[in-house]
């Protein structure tokens, strides 16, 4: 498939100068950017048969873990925010699964998109992970998994809705909850946050859309998936340096595998 096949280029016009400032100012004022239906029709039903006939494939784990992604702190008590528990459960199917014609594949290598993402976030360029699993990932969510609350250690995520469920899965955040470049952790917001004192805003998207997400001081989860069909995400990641390889101790934690 040919760019002007997967994405709505008449809705979102990819290669403007304007259209990537405006998205560029969103992202900046906003923390987020969501484009509904940035996918069209026939490539999303494409993604979504290519999503399902791998999903057997997919490394299903679940993970206890803290909000700042950090191992625990013996200088803090068990109940410190650094140190409090949640949980994430999924299942991964790796960059090496996903076909060389999947139009997620020709969206993530296409010069114009790639282009657009650089100009919207803000960096000088962008390259895949050196290591054959990272770049492209599919992310499964069944009856009641779920991503528990963090902060990303990337300054931004990029990530592509391939199936909704009847209900759940809920993308909760709340903007510039700490700032980590001046190494204010924020435990007393996080504590708020896990006591439920916090109610977080609720960023709601259907199949199709394309979010790209600050992060890094942006505290967020996907909340327990409440139906029966199965959730189902691409995550589409580079980096500003070429070269770069996800430590082997987190290819085993994510993937269950190193190649």
């Amino acid at each position: 498939m040919s760019l002007a096949e997967i994405v709505d280029l008449s809705k979102y016009p990819i290669n403007s100068d304007e259209f990537r400032a405006t998205q560029r100012t969103n992202l900046d004022e906003n923390g987020v950017v969501v484009l509904p239906g940035f996918i069209l029709d026939n490539a999303l039903a494409a993604i979504q048969a290519e999503s399902e006939a791998v999903e057997e494939q997919a490394y299903f784990c679940a993970q206890n873990h803290s909000v700042y992604l950090t191992p625990p702190d013996p200088s803090f008590g068990a109940d410190h925010p650094a140190n409090r528990q949640v949980v994430s459960s999924k299942g991964c199917v790796c960059d090496d699964v996903v076909a060389k014609d999947s139009p997620l594949r020709q969206l993530y290598d296409d010069p114009t998109f790639r282009s657009f993402i650089t100009a919207t976030t803000g960096e000088t360029e962008l390259h895949p992970y050196a290591d054959p699993l990272s770049s492209i990932n599919i992310h499964y969510a069944k009856t009641g998994q779920e991503l528990g609350w963090h902060f990303d250690n990337s300054e931004f995520a990029i990530t592509l809705l391939i199936r909704k469920p009847e209900a759940g899965s809920r993308f909760e955040y709340i903007k510039n909850l700490r700032d980590a470049e001046a190494g204010e952790m924020n435990y007393e917001g996080v504590s708020a946050l896990l006591d439920n004192k916090t109610r977080p805003e609720v960023l709601t998207m259907d199949a199709g859309a394309l979010v790209l997400f600050r992060g890094r001081n942006s505290v967020h989860r996907v909340s327990p998936n409440e139906g029966t069909t199965t959730r189902i995400l691409a995550v589409l990641a580079y980096n500003s340096e070429p070269g770069v390889e996800l430590s082997e101790s987190a290819r085993m934690t994510f993937y269950g595998r190193l190649t």
